[in-house]
């Protein structure tokens, strides 16, 4: 009974070990992301303007 508990513990504990190494995971993977969309804002941010400036001032033309 003694070396049940001793290897259930020891199980507990390898557990808890690796939710650390989970965490490290996903701040990478968010990190990875967030460097992604800061890529495609800087990349397409003066574009997407473009277009709504100009789909902005069509529909203000419209209603005069």
């Amino acid at each position: 009974m003694l070396q049940y508990l001793t290897i259930m513990l020891d199980a507990a504990k390898a557990k808890n070990d690796e939710r650390g190494a989970s965490a490290v995971e996903y701040g990478l993977l968010v990190a990875g992301i967030a460097a992604i969309i800061v890529v495609a804002v800087f990349a397409f941010g003066d574009l997407v303007s473009n277009i709504f400036t100009g789909t902005a001032s069509q529909i203000s033309n419209k209603g005069n």
